[in-house]
């Protein structure tokens, strides 16, 4: 019995919680990131390129929806052997300018916490501006979800006022 708890030591010591070992190579973290973004399936991963230097990943490529962009990091992030790590996907809308102002006035309408009516939506590229007022501080982080759920909306400026 001693034996096999010393062997399950051993193999412990010289692999990490990622199955790399302990001193992992760039090429076996690249290798890593690649399989890892392979099995999440909220992300592209055949649109993203991994690169690693000193243990240091980039991300580059790009994906239409912001939360694929922080999921591919998220997962890259975790990964044994990664000192950190540069995000530079970017988010490509398939969809134009007006169809994305359609759909975040469809979803402030959906969503019960807000009075749509009274904010405006405004889109230049990938960047949706709210403006408006609202009755409190939580129907005005609600509408800023609701911007941030359209496709290739890359930044949103909340200009949306509280006044109750």
């Amino acid at each position: 019995m001693p034996l096999i708890v010393l062997v399950a030591f051993g193999q412990w010591r010289t692999k990490s919680k990622s199955n790399l070992p302990l001193s992992a190579t760039d090429a076996d973290i690249a290798a890593a990131a690649v399989r890892a973004l392979e099995w999440d399936s909220s992300v592209p991963a055949d649109t993203i390129k991994v690169t690693v230097s000193k243990g240091w990943v980039t991300l580059r490529g790009e994906v239409e929806w912001q939360y694929q962009k922080e999921d591919a990091e998220r997962i890259v992030r975790r990964l044994s052997g990664v000192k950190g790590v540069s995000n530079l996907i970017t988010i490509k809308p398939s969809v134009t300018p007006a169809e994305l102002k359609e759909k975040i006035e469809d979803a402030l309408v959906r969503n019960a916490e807000i009075d749509a009516d009274r904010i405006t939506v405004e889109v230049q590229g990938g960047k949706a501006i709210l403006k408006g007022t609202v009755r409190s501080w939580a129907e005005r982080e609600a509408a800023e979800r609701a911007a941030w759920s359209a496709p290739g909306i890359t930044s949103v400026d909340n200009r949306i006022q509280v006044e109750p």
